[in-house]
């Protein structure tokens, strides 16, 4: 992520000597993000990440790092934060909340086929399921409560135009999250942030294998079709226009469904729920676009892209396969 907080080589050796994980060889922040800090961090032992939480508290943080300790637990691929001799995961580095993950094996797969699709619909579902037991809840921090707070801090920078379908978008999602329907939807933790760059794919060309999800400080207790919707708005797509590539998304589907079958109400509201994904994103990209935070290598995203896919989900009525159709 951005590098909000410059740390020193001296400071983070103090943190792997107490979590035993050796002699640091090489630290180098990461560019790539907008809400922490983090910097890769090698040791004659291993690669590791270390994260600085620049928003979240030390209240909220238990909930993600335990989170990723419970899936790597039940086989899920994602970084097993690391602990100390008293078990601890979340510690403190320049008075700031911190941890330290294993590093993920492989790379970004940043334009996906079917074969790329396929396994992170599967794997989505196998995470979903995967959680289902998990102890703790916190809402997703970045859900309607934080859109309704939001919509109206960003429409000051916004044409008259942009304005208007921001505001009846948002009240089409509060009207739709106080419905019966949406009430059915099944619910558990998820990532709500699976973008291709939060991905890790590794192996040769043609034949990579996923190995990991990653960055799951945007995760909360959801509906999965909300997770499934985010992954079709950035997996299953055109870049350019924002409209759905419709064989990627059948892909991706279909693979989630052989894992976790969707309900009759995931099915009913698909489409609202990617027009959701696409509301939550661009208020979130307008937010950072137009009130930044100062930060050392900071490159807020261009909000007009999920404007586009809002209007593209708008003009079409893509959904998943029907129940008959599977």
């Amino acid at each position: 992520m951005a590098v909000f907080t410059q740390v020193s080589a001296a400071q983070v050796q103090v943190l792997m000597d107490r979590l035993q994980l050796g002699t640091i060889t090489d630290l180098r922040g990461i560019t790539a993000g907008i809400e922490n800090t983090n910097y890769f961090v090698s040791t004659e032992r291993g690669d590791y990440v270390l994260t600085l939480f620049e928003r979240l508290s030390f209240e909220q943080l238990p909930f993600y790092l335990r989170l990723m300790k419970h899936l790597a637990g039940r086989g899920i691929p994602v970084p097993d934060p690391q602990a100390d001799g008293s078990g601890e995961i979340l510690h403190r580095v320049q008075g700031k909340p911190a941890a330290v993950v294993n590093k993920l094996r492989g790379g970004h797969q940043l334009a996906p086929d079917l074969f790329h699709c396929e396994q992170v619909g599967a794997m989505l579902a196998r995470m979903h399921l995967a959680g289902r037991d998990f102890p703790l809840s916190q809402p997703n921090l970045r859900g309607l409560a934080w859109w309704s707070d939001t919509v109206p801090v960003v429409l000051p920078f916004l044409t008259p135009e942009q304005a208007e379908l921001l505001s009846s978008e948002l009240a089409f999602q509060q009207q739709l999250a106080a419905s019966q329907s949406y009430a059915e939807l099944p619910r558990g933790p998820i990532h709500a942030d699976l973008f291709r760059d939060n991905v890790m794919f590794e192996g040769l060309p043609g034949r990579e294998q996923l190995s990991g999800f990653f960055d799951f400080y945007f995760a909360g207790v959801d509906t999965f079709l909300f997770d499934i919707a985010v992954c079709l708005n950035d997996w299953c797509i055109d870049l350019a226009s924002g409209r759905l590539d419709e064989a990627r998304a059948q892909a991706f589907v279909q693979a989630y469904e052989r894992e976790r079958p969707l309900s009759g109400a995931e099915h009913r509201l698909m489409p609202a729920l990617l027009r959701a994904a696409a509301l939550r994103f661009w208020v979130s990209r307008l937010w950072d676009y137009h009130l930044p935070r100062e930060a050392s290598l900071l490159k807020p995203h261009d909000p007009t892209h999920f404007e586009r896919v809002l209007r593209e989900r708008l003009a079409s009525a893509w959904h998943a396969l029907a129940p008959q159709e599977r």
